[in-house]
């Protein structure tokens, strides 16, 4: 490593939000984008694994860089029918992205909120034929879901300056694979729990 490229804890980009980081991560590869283009990208690659911002939130991180010195834009010429600005990561926005991505800080545990186990938590006051249809929905959306992330999988492995995206890409499908085991798990737990009885807390119950 270069001395340019050891920077200071300071002036590394840890004050910015994820999503700026997110979004430098994505201009980090070949090529300018557009902000429309950055969007595409992270809703085939980073929502499988992290999560993927609104548009409105890569122009926002993308102004925010640029006043950084982190990235650079152009605007299209008269060439186009409609007038774009395309943005690249600048070398002071890899160096510093080069620092963070390196960085041996904890990188924290996995956030997970389940918004269906939340409901599975409150069973009790929910019938169990309902409880069973958003198991099933849930599995449905996950299915869908896995078949996306081999999508994704597939056109990754066709560009040779993302094998570390493929990577990400199969961990996320492998993620999905387990969610799907999990929620066949719980398809089975709450037939049991229903058979002995303890799903009789639905609305009205004891009245």
């Amino acid at each position: 490593m270069t001395s340019s490229q050891r920077l200071e804890k300071q002036d590394l980009p840890q004050a910015l939000p994820p999503t700026a980081c997110a979004v430098l991560g994505l201009l980090s590869f070949p090529g300018e984008r557009t902000g429309y283009e950055l969007k595409k990208w992270a809703d085939s690659s980073l929502r499988f694994f992290y999560w993927s911002p609104a548009i409105s939130q890569i122009y926002a991180e993308l102004r925010r860089l640029e006043e950084l010195g982190y990235a650079a834009s152009v605007r299209s010429g008269p060439e186009e029918v409609r007038t774009k600005r395309r943005y690249a990561i600048t070398d002071a926005g890899r160096a510093a992205l080069a620092g963070w991505a390196s960085d041996t800080a904890e990188a924290g545990p996995p956030i997970l909120k389940h918004g269906l186990l939340l409901r599975i938590w409150l069973g009790h006051l929910a019938e169990p034929a309902l409880l069973r249809a958003m198991v099933e929905d849930h599995l449905e959306r996950t299915r869908g879901e896995l078949a996306a992330v081999r999508e994704a999988m597939e056109h990754a492995a066709r560009v040779g300056e993302w094998a570390f995206p493929t990577l990400a890409l199969r961990w996320s499908e492998r993620q999905h694979l387990a969610e799907l085991e999990l929620a066949e798990a719980l398809l089975a737990d709450l037939a049991e729990v229903e058979a002995a009885g303890g799903a009789a807390g639905g609305p009205g119950a004891g009245a």
